[in-house]
């Protein structure tokens, strides 16, 4: 390692950082300044990459969890040969440009993850490590090791003190991931104050004891960073590595450096005189020298050789074992279709009923035989979730082939966790838990939807239909307040030929995440209509159940386990429609004629009924309509009582009828 040359680079990469936020007066200084050095050993010898192929399969995966600092990140992508030219570093938080604010995936060459709440990187680095765990259980040989890379995420005081991160580390040590490497840029500070304020945890120790292998480094000594940076990868023990690299916030800026100033933009007034001091030309701007430039274009060349050659391996292991390259494809490719799913679930019977839970984990099972590349894990509900692969294994260091993950009781890091695998690419990820604890993984929710990852979320007890868990457990605001959140759809199947679609619909769609929401209680089958008709409704968002016999009068539209109702109370009412909506923001991206179809714009007496908060039902039955819900929690009491207590019931729907 060229540590002269290499901390050159790093003063470079501090100097482009400094002209960055001092141009757009926005953005922080102070990680991408203390821990150059360590990107310097990175992206300048240790990483395993190559930039012309952002998305290799074999590289390291490199996960800036301080996702505040993103030009740390820009800064050595750029210098490193990624596809970002100096133009888009210029370009730092402007509109339009590749260098937004926080590092946003599928945005920037090199960007592995979303990531700008603190410690959701960490959780996400969680992800990726189990991925490429358990793909390289599946797909290595004992002649072609095509899969070997590590997993190295930068995470700062903030990322560590967020809950989800202290939830995924514990699950990472359980789960004997030691293809990841946390390198921890602990430099004693945080935005308000010096960390001593809010901290005082020995974290070598909380580490080691939750299972880590964690050392202590000098996060400017070159020689030091890369001697740790090597050991860590080499040590297959079933530990993940914590790299504790004490930095100095801001360095280079001596004004602010050492300091909380030094987090944010504080010390942008000073870059003149700091750059001068870090031996950059006086009066440039955006510099890089061609010392730095030749190197990295040499260290290009290599990694691109080095890619050639394990093309090679990978090439030989794909004609050595062609169904492995096969599922290999097919999982990074993706491509399924819902209609294809459907054909794998038998239809059920007309008569009957069933919770929703227990019919999903049925179809659930019936599609997972068929698609080989897609996992589930719950928090520690399996038994109450029923998402249970029943002959898929279950994950743990000793069988990384399993296909069930036992998460524990981590909600949050669940979401993350997911959203790792998801960003990986080469497995379906699902998780489950209860809907009201949907509030504990929203964080990764949102970014799931931001992200467009195509994770599922199967989540039960969906209503006060839960019974006599009571309010705490009885989710009446949870849904409509997943349904705002953008790129999410949110299905809630009325009954078993409904929840095949929903299934159906969650793991082909590769633009979002999905949430089922799913009932505890049992449900009875909608079998006067053909389980056809059910399925492909449901694809659409909504559908009509009971078509009107006789003019129609009146639109009764439920969704879940209160379509029961409605079609009750539509019996004896030939001019009465019902429609089923399992999901509103499938509906409404359907097109406005198919829409008008199901819901006539002529007829303007419309009840929705929905055992949860009213307000998104306006927009379906107008100011003429009537909604009938629960403003208020819940109670403690059997299911059915409470349904009744609170007028969810087809008698309800007869009195808003009349």
């Amino acid at each position: 390692m060229n540590t002269s040359l290499l901390a050159q680079a790093a003063n470079e990469a501090r100097g482009l950082a400094m002209d960055a936020v001092h141009k757009c007066s926005s953005g922080h200084l102070g990680l991408p300044l203390g821990a150059a050095d360590i990107g310097a050993v990175l992206f300048g010898d240790k990483l395993f990459c190559d930039p012309a192929d952002p998305q290799w399969l074999n590289r390291d995966r490199f996960i800036l969890s301080a996702g505040h600092g993103s030009m740390f990140l820009y800064g050595w992508l750029h210098l490193s040969g990624y596809d970002l030219p100096l133009e888009q570093v210029k370009n730092f938080r402007v509109l339009h440009s590749t260098t937004p604010g926080h590092p946003e995936f599928r945005e920037t060459p090199g960007v592995e993850c979303t990531t700008g709440p603190l410690g959701q990187g960490v959780g996400n680095a969680v992800g990726y490590a189990l991925s490429g765990k358990m793909a390289a259980a599946r797909y290595n040989t004992a002649e072609h090791k095509i899969l070997d890379h590590h997993v190295i995420a930068l995470a700062g005081d903030g990322c560590l003190q967020e809950g989800v991160a202290r939830e995924a580390v514990a699950f990472a040590a359980h789960n004997g991931l030691d293809n990841l490497i946390v390198i921890f840029d602990s430099n004693d500070v945080t935005l308000d104050a010096m960390a001593k304020v809010t901290q005082s945890e020995d974290t070598q120790a909380l580490f080691t004891a939750l299972g880590w292998d964690a050392v202590t480094v000098d996060g400017h000594d070159l020689a030091a960073l890369g001697a740790a940076i090597d050991k860590a990868k080499a040590d297959d023990n079933g530990r993940p590595k914590l790299l504790i690299a004490k930095t100095i916030i801001a360095k280079g800026i001596p004004e602010v450096a050492g300091t909380a100033k030094g987090h944010g933009e504080g010390g942008a007034k000073f870059v003149d005189a700091a750059k001068k001091g870090l031996g950059l030309p006086e009066g440039a701007h955006f510099y890089v020298s061609d010392e730095v430039k030749s190197y990295f274009a040499d260290l290009k060349a290599k990694r691109a050789a080095a890619h050639a050659n394990w093309n090679q391996t990978f090439e030989a292991w794909a004609a050595a074992n062609p169904a492995k390259a096969a599922e290999l494809k097919a999982a990074r490719e993706g491509g399924l279709k819902a209609d294809d799913l459907l054909k794998l679930v038998p239809e059920y019977p007309a008569e009957g009923k069933a919770a929703t839970r227990n019919s999903g984990g049925e179809i659930l099972n019936h599609i997972a035989k068929a698609v080989p590349h897609l996992v589930t894990g719950s928090a520690d509900l399996f038994g109450s979730t029923k998402n249970y692969l029943k002959d898929g294994g279950d994950y743990s260091a000793a069988n990384p082939t399993g296909r069930n993950i036992w998460f524990g009781i981590r909600e949050h890091a669940m979401g993350s966790i997911c959203n790792g695998i998801a960003y990986d690419g080469l497995f379906l990820a699902s998780g489950a838990t209860f809907l009201v604890f949907a509030d504990y993984c929203r964080p990764s929710i949102r970014l799931a939807a931001l992200a467009q990852l195509p994770v599922t979320y199967i989540f039960t007890h969906d209503s006060v239909g839960v019974g006599e868990d009571g309010p705490t457990h009885q989710p009446v605001e949870t849904v409509s307040g997943l349904r705002v959140i953008p790129n999410l759809d949110v299905i809630r199947p009325g009954d078993a030929e409904e929840a095949a679609a929903a299934f159906a619909q969650a793991f082909s769609r590769a633009d979002g995440p999905t949430l089922l929401a799913l009932s505890r209680q049992d449900l009875p089958h909608q079998g006067h209509v053909s389980a056809a008709v059910r399925r492909q409704g449901t694809l659409k968002g909504a559908y009509v159940l009971v078509q009107e016999s006789a003019p129609l009068e009146a639109i009764v539209i439920a969704t879940g386990s209160e379509v029961q109702w409605a079609v009750e109370a539509a019996k004896g009412r030939p001019g009465v429609r019902v429609v089923s909506m399992p999901c509103m923001e499938i509906f409404d991206r359907q097109p406005q004629a198919y829409r008008d179809e199901v819901l006539p714009p002529a007829c303007t007496k419309r009840v929705a009924i929905e055992a949860g908060v009213t307000g998104l039902w306006w927009k379906y039955v107008g100011t003429q309509g009537k909604v009938i819900g629960i403003d208020r929690f819940g109670m403690s009491a059997p299911g059915n009582t409470v349904f009744k207590e609170l007028g969810i019931t087809a008698e309800a729907v007869v009195e808003a009828l009349a």
